[in-house]
Order: structure tokens, then sequence, then C-alpha cells
């Protein structure tokens, strides 16, 4: 489940009493076992004790015959009685060789009665409500008859008496205790795949939307912690500090996108929602503890904002996700010098590599590999694999639900764990690491919480005890840790259980490279990503919409489309981020804010409206004369559609496609033919070559003051009547000359012409 910083101070709050919930039952909480004179007599789970006991320290972390065994913990009364004779005693339960049957242990726990020993005062001294008490129990394999390899559940059965003189059990804890020879004849491999990942903190415009990642990056955040428990490997020995290296090799799994925003933030001044950030010390302290820690260890490049590959594929935009992938893709996020971070041309990719793996080494200065994706989830569609083998991709990530056999390659099967399988698919046979579910889930409650830290670590190595238990003779087992995207670590306890890969006889610290060279597993075929689960399609069709705009715009981008719409490309992949995954109102507010933002890129590209909205022309075939506006800073080629009322009385030509320079005015002259001379009523409309429209239509008026081909004929006609009546009035006036007759006069009082005289 993701988990995200903006607005959910409750929501971390509600987390962490779930974790803790969590870690109770994966520490195996036992139906209690029998205080003194109750032997096989279940009773309630140690969260009904009334003392709470916590665990301290359990030594060693594997038991070999003859060995000491010794429990540190510290008992607590947070009750209302108070208690003396307090005495604690270790009780085990039957030796689990599987890890079927540890799963079977965890989830209903026996009675941890197979051996006991005998109990121990813990303090000679009362405890009152309120008080704690520091204890040591010393006790031997030989003691807790540790006599097979496997798994052992533990059992500290804390016992007092109360005031009114009744003895109880009053605290318990359980975990397990790993029994593993000396020196055996094969030992575990484990990988780790760490993820360096946080929610997109920018708008589609590429600004700062909030501050929430300076408290991340802060001492004690989580980045900060996450670094952290790398940082805490111990290093080989070496004449000098600069020539040693990590004993355990941990891949990093690394967001361009964060790089980006970490980079942006180191700069400074950046502006957060418009107020000045906070984090730009921290961020650049940051950057280099990274820098140090990617020059050490392998750097996987995750697709930019680590978006929903198949969320993007089932929604029919498979080109939006290879834009987002490291190797080939073009998604970064320009921004200007004072860190006012806009839509401009981007560096771009150099067509050697994507702009992922560029980002990645233009700020930790290591080249990322790239053939690796690890979809959110662990789970992928076959269509959306289809895409990232078409990208580069070769070896894929998956949770061992994300495949139908899956569970064969973690050992659930009772043979021996084998992370990698392989997979066919059309563009050609995938390596599929396979992650170990039981594993990242102990890495992901290994958090802050007091006293947990031990008993976790514990955890982790009783599965890979059992795992170990069940290799054959001379092939060794593999395993693949990789947490949630959002593991919130305790640095020491991550630390501890990455470093016991290499402290332990029996385990072996593997890289994930060389896990993909390792045994192979039948891991059948993909099961595909639960429609449910990945960004809702409704909301998704925004995207939709948003990234056809972005590809009939780049049609129009004169030179190369990938290069100057990066930051769109950038701004596509945050919104399509599985970061968003239930968090669905969030989702739908950064698709309105990408939707607007693609929008204005097409407004700035538009006509210029004349100051007084007209237009005169002098002549029949004068040009029609336009101004266009790009404001963007790359050339774009564009086409004119001219449209009158009825299409009477102006006709005007195509002129095809036009180039305007980067911000520019541009004037673009039509050749128009005028049929009549008056007004007429023009709409002017700017689109891309594809027809997509630019800017917003512009009404105009034009006015000819020539006279056009049938004004003309009119106006000759007319004047041609004009001079035959005048030349008829001649005639007769002549010809009445000739005969004598008067001229008709005309009848003044009536306004009549004079009635002719009579012969």
């Amino acid at each position: 489940m993701t988990r995200r910083a903006a607005g959910r101070a409750g929501g971390r709050q509600v987390l962490l009493g779930a974790l803790v919930t969590v870690v109770s039952g994966l520490l195996g909480a036992p139906a209690a076992s029998a205080a003194p004179g109750d032997a096989g007599r279940a009773t309630d789970s140690s969260a009904d004790r009334p003392l709470e006991l916590t665990l301290d320290r359990l030594e060693p972390r594997t038991v070999t015959p003859g060995a000491a065994v010794e429990v540190t913990a510290t008992l607590r009364n947070d009750s209302t009685e108070t208690y003396e004779d307090l005495s604690v005693r270790l009780q085990r339960g039957e030796v689990l060789t599987s890890r079927s049957g540890l799963a079977a242990d965890l989830a209903r726990p026996g009675d941890h009665t197979a051996a006991t020993t005998s109990f121990l005062e813990v303090s000679s001294d009362e405890l009152e409500p309120g008080e704690e008490v520091t204890f040591t129990y010393p006790s031997t394999a030989d003691a807790l008859q540790l006599t097979t390899d496997g798994v052992y559940p533990l059992l500290v059965n804390v016992n007092g008496t109360r005031a009114d003189g009744i003895t109880e059990r009053v605290a318990e804890l359980s975990t397990h205790l790993v029994v593993q020879p000396a020196v055996p004849a094969t030992r575990t491999g484990v990988a780790w795949l760490w993820p360096i990942t946080d929610r997109p903190h920018r708008d589609a415009t590429g600004a700062f939307t909030d501050d929430a990642l300076a408290a991340q990056v802060a001492e004690g955040g989580r980045l900060d912690r996450v670094l952290e428990a790398v940082e805490q490997l111990p290093r080989t020995t070496a004449p000098t500090p600069a020539e040693t290296e990590p004993v355990v090799p941990v891949t990093l799994a690394v967001d361009p996108a964060l790089l980006e925003e970490l980079a942006a933030m180191a700069a400074g001044p950046y502006l957060a929602d418009g107020e000045e950030g906070t984090g730009t010390a921290d961020a650049a302290e940051l950057l280099e503890r990274l820098r140090r820690l990617a020059a050490d260890h392998d750097v996987v490049a995750l697709p930019y904002a680590d978006v929903d590959a198949d969320a993007l594929v089932a929604a029919g935009r498979p080109e939006a996700l290879l834009r987002a992938l490291p190797g080939e893709g073009t998604a970064r996020q320009p921004s200007t010098a004072d860190g006012a971070l806009v839509p401009a041309p981007a560096a771009g990719p150099t067509g050697e590599t994507g702009a992922g793996a560029e980002i990645v080494e233009e700020v930790l200065g290591v080249e990322p590999r790239t053939d690796l994706a690890w979809p959110a989830g662990g789970t992928v569609d076959e269509p959306t694999l289809a895409t990232l083998v078409a990208g580069g991709v070769g070896t894929v990530v998956l949770a061992e639900d994300g495949l139908t056999d899956g569970s064969r390659a973690v050992g659930d099967d009772g043979d021996p764990a084998a992370a990698r399988g392989d997979l066919t698919t059309d563009g050609g046979p995938v390596t599929t690491l396979v992650a170990d579910g039981e594993l990242a889930e102990a890495v992901e409650v290994a958090t802050l919480q007091p006293g947990a830290g031990r008993l976790v670590e514990q955890r982790y190595l009783a599965e890979l005890a059992a795992l170990h238990t069940q290799q054959a003779d001379g092939d060794g087992s593999t395993v693949l840790v990789a947490p949630p995207r959002w593991v919130d670590p305790d640095p020491g306890t991550v630390a501890a259980m990455m470093t016991d890969t290499y402290t332990q006889p029996w385990l072996v610290p593997f890289s994930v490279a060389a896990t993909a060279d390792g045994p192979a597993a039948d891991v059948g075929e993909l099961t595909g990503t639960d429609p449910d689960v990945r960004l809702p399609a409704a909301t998704m069709a925004g995207i939709v919409e948003t990234s056809r705009v972005r590809d009939d715009f780049a049609a129009a981008v004169v030179g190369d489309a990938d290069e100057a719409l990066a930051g769109y490309d950038a701004a596509i992949a945050r919104a399509a981020s599985a970061q968003w995954r239930g968090e669905p109102e969030v989702f739908q507010s950064v698709v309105t804010d990408l939707r607007g933002t693609v929008a204005r890129l097409r407004e700035q590209v538009t006509l210029v409206s004349p100051a007084d909205g007209t237009y005169t022309l002098a002549s029949s075939d004068a040009p029609l004369v336009l101004t266009v506006r790009n404001d963007l800073p790359f050339a774009v080629d564009v086409r004119l559609d001219l449209q009158t009322r009825s299409n009477v009385g102006l006709d005007t030509e195509d002129i095809g496609v036009q180039t305007l320079e980067p911000e520019s005015l541009t004037t673009v002259e039509v050749p128009a033919d005028v049929q009549q001379s008056g007004g007429f009523a023009v709409t002017a409309r700017l689109t891309t070559p594809a027809g997509g429209p630019l800017g917003e239509p512009v009404q105009l008026q034009v006015r000819s003051t020539a006279y056009g081909p049938v004004t003309l004929a009119i106006t000759l006609g007319a004047a041609a009547l004009l001079a035959l009546l005048f030349l008829r009035r001649g005639v007769r006036f002549v010809l009445r000359r000739r005969r004598g007759e008067p001229v008709p006069a005309a009848d003044e009082a009536a306004g009549l012409p004079p009635t002719r005289s009579p012969v």
C-alpha cells in the first residue's frame, strides 16, 4: 500500500498503529504456555498480560552445538497492580525445518513445551506501577536441547505474584532461535534491492507544490534514514579508507524525478507553493551522501516519477510509458537559473542514453543500469511487459504473487529457493527476479518502534534459516529482498539485517546482478495486475487526452520534438506516478492540473487580433495580412484556416504550412480575392499540421473599398442604362424641335408633367 506525505499527518499515526499490530502478528504472539502448575493449558496472548516485555538483546544470532544463549529484556509495569517474586525462564517448541512449518507456527503458535529451563529471579524488589527492570537470562544450547539444525520457537516467560498472593504469568515474549552448523556445506545467497523514491512534489509546470520533501531529507527524515541504513554497513579493511568497500552489495533503485527535485532544492533558493523553501542545505548534504553510496553500490534507474506502467498501457498510451523509461525515454524537467521551474527546452537525451539515465549520471556521477524494471506493487500485465521489453528492459523484478508459480522461487513448496525465473514474451526472453514477500514484509515493519528492532531482525533470520534448511546437498538457495517503495526504516535494524548476510556463516551477500545468474525456478506465467490496484481508468482518461495533445503538438515541432517537449513528458509521467495509487482525490487534482498546463501549451501559439478588429483591403486582389505570435522557445509549423460567413464576397487561398520561429511575431500574407465592396465577417483559426487547435479563433471584420468584379459589373451596367436613357431623351428633344413642337414644361402645381397640347 502506498503512502504519501501531503495532508497525511493523521494517516501516518494510523500507519504507526497498524505497524505495531503487524509486528505482533509477524512475531508470532503465541497462545501462552502455562505458568507453573498449568502445563499444557492454553492462556491468553501476550497482549493481555499485565506487564510489558521488550527484547533488548538475543545472542548469538545463530546457535551452534554447545553455544551459550543469552537473552536480555526489559520488564515494565504498565498496570495498576504491584508485583513481587518476579522470575523468568525460557521455553521452546518443536524444531521447524521448512518455510511452510514456520508459516504455520506464526499463524498458530505451539505450546513451547518441548524443552524448558529453570526459573531465574528477575528482581528481589517489588515492581510498582510505572517502574521497569532490565534482566539477563543466560542459558546454553544444551539446556534448551537444541540438537538439530532448523528454527526453534522460543518463549520468554515471566511469572510474578500480585499483592493478593496470586501467582500468574505477567509477561511473555515470542521469537525464534536459529540453529545452523558452524561450517555449513552450502550457503544461502541474499541480494538487496533498496528503493530511494518519494512521491512527486511538482505540479505540471515543474513548480514545487509544497516543501514536504525538506522534512524527508532533514536529519531523522525518512529519506535521511533510507540512506543511513546503507551507510551503516561495515566495510572491508584496507590501508586507507578510500580503498575500503562495503561488505554487503546493495542495489539502489533511484527515481530520476526525485533526483531532479533534490538537485533543484540543493541549488537554492527555490520556491515551494509560492514561498521560499527550507530544504536547500539538507538536500545538498543528502545528495552528497547519495553520491558516495552510488560510487560503492550498483544503481538502477527507475522510470521517471515511478510511473504506473500498467495504467498507461491499459489506457492505450504505451508511448507515454516508453518516454518515461530511463534507457530510451525523454521525460525530464528543465529549469531556469533562478529555480523557477517552467517548461523550456531540456538538455535532452544525447541519443546514446535516455533522459532518466542522464539525470542519474548528472546528479550522482555514475552510469545506472537501465535494463532492469521493477514495476510498482510487484505485478505487471503482459502488454506492459511487452512494452518494457520494447524499451530495452531484459530483467524484471516481481513479487511472488505476480507469477502463477512464484511461490516456487521463494521456497514455499519445500524446495530450495531460486530467485531467478525465465519468461518468454513476444519481444524475446525476459529474466524474472522474484522478491521474497515475507522478507520484504519484515523490512517494512523494521521501523522506529522502541524494542521491535531485534525481534524483527530475528524474524528475518528465522525466514532465511527455514529456507536454508530446505537446501539440497550442494545446491545453494538465492533470495531477493525488495522492500516496498515507501520503506520507512529504522537504520540500525535494517543495517543489522543486511550485515547478517555477511556475518552469518550460512549466508552470503549477493548482488542483484549475480542473482540473475543464479539457479532458476519454474515461475509459471504472469498473473497480471488487479485493475482495482492500478490508477483508476476514469481519471486516466485525462492523461490520455493530454498525451494525445502532446503527440499532436509534437508533429508541429520543428526539430527534435522529444527534446522540445521533455518537460511535458515529465509532467505526464508525474501525473501518472504509481505513488498516487490509493489516493483518488489527489490523483484527480494532479490530472486536472496537467490538463490545464497542456491546454496552455496550445495557447502559446496564437493569432494577434488587430487593434480595432478590422482589416481594410485597398484593392480587389490585396493580400490579407495577419500576425501570428509564437511564445514557445522552439519553432513550430502551423496552418491558417479562414472562413467567411456563407463564403460570399471574399475568397482566400490556402497558404499551406507556415514555420514560426521561437518566441517571435510572424507576419503572414494570405492571398485574397474580393468579390464585392463592403464588410465581411471572417473567422481565423490556427492549427497544427494535423488539425489540432492552437490559440483561440479570432473574429475579424474585413472591409474593402475596392470594386470587385460583381460590383464593377453592376456599376457599369447602371451607367450604361443611364446613358441610354439620356440618349433617348436627347433624340426625342431633337425630333420635337424639328417638328416645331413646344418643349413640355413641368406642371409646377401638380408636380406632374403637363398634358400634351391638342393638335
